[in-house]
């Protein structure tokens, strides 16, 4: 019996996200300002969390994952946006994009759950105080975040092997700026059911249920914050939570307008070309200066390096 050829096409073409050849020089150094901001901003996060002892807890511990999930994320989608800028074209080969896909379907999943386990670790210190230093210990915060990251790679693994199985013998253009389940899906010459399937899934349980515990959580949360008595107390304890449920806010809307369908009726309009860019480059920009903005501890470190750095 003949081999059948799975991957017919050799490279993709992407539709990008900009129009105007005339302005892609300016497109270019704003995409490399953003990205430059955000692995900076992300990295000394993680610099100070690592540096700083007052910032050696849970919830710090977790900002500190998230951290280096978001440099995960913008650095599988903003290089070779910029490449392909520079050079003037939209293409990215079949490894490439499989590559990509699998980076930011890791990413992604893993973001998810990590905002979960924040708000997990806020209904502790909240709602069960005396009990969050003997449940929130360092290994039970390590076993959760290691859990997490097992489960998304998991994840992104059978999505990916789900992937290479599919053949792309026909039309090759991508219906975005990068490589995503979706978008790849839909340009199949194969059958998909399999791979809609299973990602319909993820997505139900990764997007949806974690979005439901956190509802859960902070429905316990609000309800112990309004019985503590005094505005200044309430106001304490809510000042705890008010930036990662900013977070939380801006990431699950633009995920859950852009994901929880099934793929079979995908279609990236513009739209969601700019709900995708907020969660591929404006978030990871924003989470340093959402977490660090209200944080007197946060920015205690931040000027310890900043004067280390200057003496050096």
């Amino acid at each position: 019996m003949e081999a059948r050829n799975h991957t017919m096409v050799s490279e993709f073409i992407m539709t990008g996200l900009f129009e105007y050849p005339h302005l892609q020089g300016l497109f270019f150094g704003v995409i490399l300002c953003l990205f430059m901001a955000a692995i900076q901003g992300n990295s000394l996060i993680i610099l100070a969390i690592a540096l700083h002892p007052p910032l050696h807890k849970p919830m710090y511990f977790f900002i500190a994952n998230l951290a280096l999930i978001d440099i995960i994320c913008t650095s599988c989608v903003l290089p070779k946006m910029m490449q392909n800028l520079i050079l003037g074209k939209k293409t990215i080969s079949f490894s490439g994009c499989m590559a990509q896909l699998f980076t930011f379907t890791f990413s992604t999943s893993t973001e998810l759950m990590l905002l979960t386990a924040m708000a997990f670790d806020r209904y502790m210190a909240i709602c069960h105080p005396l009990h969050y230093a003997v449940v929130m210990t360092k290994n039970v915060c390590i076993t959760i975040a290691s859990c997490i990251w097992a489960v998304g790679a998991f994840n992104s693994i059978v999505n990916t092997l789900l992937m290479l199985r599919l053949e792309f013998c026909g039309s090759n253009l991508i219906q975005h700026f990068f490589c995503e389940i979706p978008a790849v899906l839909a340009i199949s010459c194969s059958s998909t059911y399999l791979n809609e399937v299973m990602d319909f899934m993820a997505d139900i349980f990764l997007a949806m249920g974690n979005f439901l515990l956190i509802i859960v959580s902070y429905g316990f949360i609000i309800r112990s914050i309004l019985k503590i008595q005094g505005s200044e107390g309430k106001q304490r304890a809510f000042s705890t939570c008010s930036s990662h449920l900013v977070v939380v806010g801006l990431y699950y809307s633009t995920v859950i307008y852009t994901y929880v369908q099934p793929p079979s009726s995908y279609s990236m309009d513009k739209d969601k070309m700019v709900v995708a860019v907020l969660y591929t480059l404006v978030t990871p920009v924003l989470n340093p200066l959402i977490y660090s903005l209200r944080n007197k501890e946060v920015k205690v470190a931040f000027r310890k390096i900043l004067l280390f750095c200057k003496m050096n």
